[in-house]
């Protein structure tokens, strides 16, 4: 089943932002990260997008691609968002490194190609 035209849009911004964390965080480690007020909070509201993103997604879309783990990257969205002080930097850490480049891979797949422009 192809997705619906807002599911593509919604798929792109998640692919945009995670895209955005894989680059802020490019060559950084933990440490550096802790020290960086702007980075953190970069980080954190580019998974906040990408929750957005993702609970906007049809329940169908969802369901089909469940490689996809939608409920966890909602619920990161709903933390960062309502208990912002309940926030462990190592846990958002670890998303960004370890889950996000994952993530990325998972999108693409998911992307349809925009159409070429020559038709041959």
């Amino acid at each position: 089943m192809l997705p619906e035209k807002k599911d593509d849009s919604n798929l792109w911004d998640m692919l945009d932002a995670a895209e955005a964390i894989k680059s802020f965080i490019s060559g950084c480690s933990y440490q550096d990260y802790l020290k960086d007020r702007m980075l953190r909070g970069a980080v954190e509201r580019h998974l906040e997008i990408i929750g957005e993103a993702a609970g906007r997604i049809s329940r169908e879309f969802r369901n089909e691609h469940g490689e996809i783990p939608w409920q966890r990257i909602i619920g990161l969205r709903n933390v960062l968002i309502h208990e912002y002080g309940d926030i462990e930097d190592i846990l958002v850490w670890e998303v960004a490194s370890l889950h996000i480049p994952d993530l990325i891979g998972k999108l693409e797949r998911l992307i349809p190609h925009p159409p070429t422009d020559a038709q041959e």
